[in-house]
């Protein structure tokens, strides 16, 4: 993440067609993120954000935070986020930039499991998921309020190799 990315992403977060309509959320301040960059550059135990590019132009992001299914010492995985800049959707880069992600995660942490979740209805992002090895687990029903409603999620997950027979 450099910079510039941080500003690009901070107008597409400011409105609906900049985030796409399964990540807006309404119009929330920038600085605790502009904080953060300045503070690791986004990057640290508790996750990160990384900028996708694409043919050296930055296309969006992907981000990592922890999730706890029980104890955090003994329950805690990792889940994905990704938000691409709307002329780089539906090119094949978030599918590529997701499995990079994964991939990196099982390579350098602990994590036996990596989870996503989006809409019921986001179906390009539900493919991109299984594309790079994402398994639907089920749906979390009424789990997201966004744009006056509740919203369905499908709950993804990847298991580290080797681990799926445990």
């Amino acid at each position: 993440m450099v910079e510039q990315d941080l500003a690009l992403f901070e107008v597409a977060l400011a409105s609906a067609e900049g985030t796409g309509e399964f990540q807006w959320f309404g119009f929330t301040s920038f600085h605790a993120v502009q904080r953060r960059f300045a503070e690791d550059g986004l990057i640290g135990p508790d996750g990160g954000v990384l900028t996708v590019t694409y043919g050296g132009e930055c296309a969006g992001r992907v981000e990592w935070f922890p999730s706890t299914w029980g104890r955090p010492v003994t329950s805690t995985c990792w889940t994905l986020a990704i938000g691409l800049l709307p002329a780089w959707r539906g090119k094949g880069i978030g599918t590529a930039a997701q499995a990079a992600l994964v991939d990196y995660l099982f390579r350098n942490t602990r994590a036996a499991r990596v989870q996503a979740f989006t809409d019921v209805e986001n179906v390009p992002e539900r493919r991109a998921l299984e594309h790079c090895g994402f398994v639907l687990e089920g749906v979390v029903r009424r789990a997201q309020w966004r744009d006056g409603g509740w919203h369905d999620q499908a709950l993804y997950s990847a298991l580290r190799p080797g681990d799926e027979a445990l």
